[in-house]
């Protein structure tokens, strides 16, 4: 491509994610019912209190392409939010992929479930080899530098969470497992209840008072007790209704 003067933007000539693939046929198969379930009710309950709903995008399972050099190389995290930048692709589409150099804001928090296949590189166990794209880890620390990294194993019901400090993740020491993101006025723990009728441990937002953020399903099922009740104090039975 010929030079222009003035030189355009790198936002104008570097593919977009209409030009990028969102998946690849090579890829591993599909998840298995857990990583669908637990990244749904990370969906359903972040909904951070210093920002508009418009200005919130969440994802899973989503390519995200992260270097302006090689633009076909990408991380596909189980789930992350990027907060500060429109729901919307240009404000009008929903995204094939989250491309960075289009985006201008990387996510704020990426959250990866453990599987047997993968533990040693979400946690930083592995290293490069020469020619190839570098490691999960190294993308979220070094390259897009992202400020909460949580990793959760369903099979031993074990949290961790790194923080980025200055250049390099430092582990958070949870005696509990909680992790409060000033940033998003949320945080992030470990619940035991009933999801999608499977009683567990699930990753959930909280809010300051460390109340558990509720899904659209509890909010309805809140809102049938609060009319029942003030139904049965007007003498009315609900269930004769």
């Amino acid at each position: 491509m010929y030079q222009t003067d003035p030189p355009r933007p790198a936002k104008e000539t570097l593919p977009t994610m209409y030009d990028l693939p969102s998946e690849y046929p090579e890829d591993s198969g599909l998840p298995d019912e857990f990583h669908l379930f637990q990244p749904q009710l990370l969906r359903e309950t972040f909904c951070p209190p210093n920002y508009p709903a418009e200005e919130v995008f969440v994802a899973t399972d989503l390519n995200l392409y992260y270097d302006i050099r090689h633009t076909l190389w990408y991380k596909r995290p189980d789930w992350f939010a990027a907060v500060g930048v429109s729901r919307l692709y240009e404000q009008q589409n929903l995204r094939l992929s989250y491309v960075i150099w289009q985006e201008g804001v990387a996510p704020f928090v990426v959250v990866e479930l453990l599987s047997p296949g993968t533990e040693k590189e979400d946690l930083g166990q592995t290293l490069r080899e020469i020619n190839q794209p570098p490691t999960k880890w190294e993308v979220y620390e070094r390259i897009l530098r992202v400020p909460y990294y949580i990793v959760f194993d369903r099979y031993t019901d074990k949290l961790q969470a790194f923080q980025l400090v200055a250049d390099s993740y430092s582990e958070l020491n949870l005696s509990i497992p909680r992790v409060w993101m000033p940033g998003l006025e949320l945080g992030l723990g470990l619940w035991q209840g009933s999801y999608q009728g499977i009683e567990r441990l699930w990753l959930r937002w909280y809010d300051a008072s460390g109340n558990w953020l509720t899904t659209p399903l509890e909010r309805e099922s809140q809102r049938g007790n609060r009319l029942a009740a003030q139904l049965r104090e007007l003498g009315v039975n609900p269930d004769e209704l």
